[in-house]
C-alpha cells in the first residue's frame, strides 16, 4: 500500500491503542517494524495477522497477491528479529517462516475464516508465504502502551473487548460448523485472559492490598469473578475442542463468558483506575 496510506493507519492505530476504522476496519491488526534488508533503517507496516496460541501470531505476505513478495518480508528474512505493536503490547518477536504441512495447516485456516486469503493466492504464481512470530521473553512486566497504572489496565481491557466482539461476530457469521481458525482464536483468547487474570492475583491485587487494607472486600470480590469466570473459560475450551463442536453450543459459551467478563471489568475499573492513576 502507499506510504501515505499507511502512515495513516499508522498514526491512528498508535493514538488509538490498537482501534482504527476505514479499510482496516473491524480487522485484527498489528504493525510490524522490521530492518531493512539493505538499508538497515527500521520500516513500519500495518499487517493483518491469525492469534495461533499464547506464544506466537501469524502473519501472511500477500502483497494483496502481487507477483513479488512485500519488502517487509524480504527485510525479515534477512533480519528476523522485529518489532511487534498489538495495541495493548509492544515487544520484540523472533520471525520463522513455516513450511511444509505446518505452512499449508496454516494458511488452509486462514482461508476458512476470509476467503480473500486464497483469492490473493489464485493472483500470483508465488506460494504465499506465512510466518510466525514468536515473542522473545523478556525480564519485567510487559510494555503496556500506557502512561499509567490505570491507564494499562484500561488498554488491556479494551483489547479484550475488541478480540471478544471479534469472536462474537465470527461465532454468529459461521454456518453449521465451527472452523478451525475460530476454534484457534478461543483459545487464544482464553489462554491469554487467563495470563492476565493470573498476574493480576499473584501481583496487582497483593500490591494493592498492601498499601489499601480497605480495598480487601473490592479484591476479594475481584478474586472470586476471576475464578468464575475461569471456570466460563474452561466451559468455552472444552465446547471448541470437542471431536465435533456444536456451534450453537460455543455461541452459547461465548455469550456467557461474555456476560460475565463485561461485568468484571466495568466492575475492575470503576473501583481500581481511580487509585491506580492517583499512585
Amino acid at each position: 500500500m502507499p506510504n501515505d496510506f499507511n502512515q495513516q493507519v499508522i498514526d491512528e492505530f498508535r493514538a488509538n491503542k490498537g482501534r482504527v476504522g476505514g479499510y482496516f476496519e473491524g480487522a485484527r491488526l498489528i504493525l510490524l517494524t522490521t530492518t531493512g534488508a539493505r538499508t538497515g533503517r527500521p520500516h513500519t507496516t500495518p499487517v493483518g495477522y491469525l492469534p495461533d496460541g499464547a506464544d506466537r501470531v501469524l502473519v501472511i505476505a500477500s502483497a494483496g497477491g502481487a507477483p513479488s513478495h512485500p519488502a517487509w518480508f524480504h527485510n525479515l528474512l534477512a533480519n528476523p528479529q522485529v518489532t511487534v505493536e498489538s495495541g495493548a503490547f509492544t515487544y520484540e518477536a523472533q520471525a520463522v517462516v513455516l513450511d511444509g504441512e505446518e505452512r499449508h495447516e496454516a494458511f488452509a485456516r486462514a482461508v476458512e475464516a476470509d476467503p480473500g486469503w486464497a483469492e490473493y493466492q489464485e493472483k500470483t504464481r508465488r506460494v504465499i508465504p506465512v510466518v510466525a512470530l514468536y515473542e522473545i521473553a523478556q525480564d519485567g512486566p510487559p510494555n503496556i502502551n500506557a502512561s499509567s497504572m490505570g491507564e494499562a489496565i484500561k488498554v488491556v481491557h479494551d483489547a479484550f473487548r475488541r478480540e471478544l466482539a471479534l469472536i462474537r461476530e465470527e461465532m454468529a457469521k459461521g454456518g453449521a460448523t465451527l472452523g478451525a481458525q475460530l476454534r484457534v482464536n478461543c483459545l487464544t483468547f482464553c489462554a491469554g485472559l487467563h495470563n492476565h487474570h493470573t498476574g493480576e492475583d499473584v501481583a496487582l491485587f497483593p500490591f494493592l492490598a498492601d498499601r489499601h487494607p480497605e480495598f480487601a472486600p473490592t479484591l476479594a470480590r475481584l478474586g472470586e469473578e476471576h475464578d468464575r469466570i475461569a471456570a466460563l473459560v474452561e466451559d468455552l475450551r472444552h465446547a471448541v475442542t470437542a471431536d465435533h463442536p456444536d456451534p450453537a453450543t460455543a455461541r452459547g459459551e461465548v455469550e456467557r463468558l461474555t456476560a460475565e467478563l463485561e461485568a468484571h471489568l466495568t466492575y475492575e475499573e470503576e473501583q481500581l483506575l481511580p487509585i491506580l492513576d492517583a499512585a
